[in-house]
């Protein structure tokens, strides 16, 4: 017997359009950030993914239960050497973690954006330490 699919096509049509809706937030939020950050956004992949691996969460010292918007993969500027093979850099969004902290969906905007900033900081050698100084955590 073949094996039926899960879920309805309406429920499928609406969670395409939720996405799709979180996608185009997204747009928006990238192109609101401010040069000379924005032209770094040329060197990063920015994706969307519903929530963290546990991997994901494990390599950054989380708990199952802790929440984490972003994360920047990769290496950054300041460690980019002559000899080294550039890879490929990624800025991931979690977009259950933010949808479920920031429903109004102007603070969601700002906190995509914010996150992308943030990450993107990381990719310009930026570490939490100073991202705390500067009030950018």
């Amino acid at each position: 017997m073949a094996k039926r699919r899960r879920g309805s096509r309406r429920g499928e049509a609406r969670a395409a359009a939720e996405l799709a809706a979180f996608e185009r937030l997204v747009d928006r939020a990238l192109a609101s950030i401010p040069e000379p950050f924005r032209g770094a956004l040329a060197e990063v992949a920015v994706v969307v993914e519903d929530e963290p691996t546990p991997d994901q969460l494990r390599e950054n010292d989380l708990a199952d239960d802790d929440t984490l918007y972003g994360l920047y993969e990769g290496v950054p500027r300041t460690e980019y050497a002559a000899d080294w093979a550039i890879s490929p850099n990624r800025i991931t969004l979690f977009r259950w973690p933010l949808e479920d902290d920031f429903a109004d969906p102007a603070e969601l905007e700002e906190e995509v954006r914010m996150t992308v900033i943030h990450e993107l900081a990381h990719h310009l050698g930026i570490d939490d330490e100073r991202l705390d100084e500067l009030g950018a955590s």
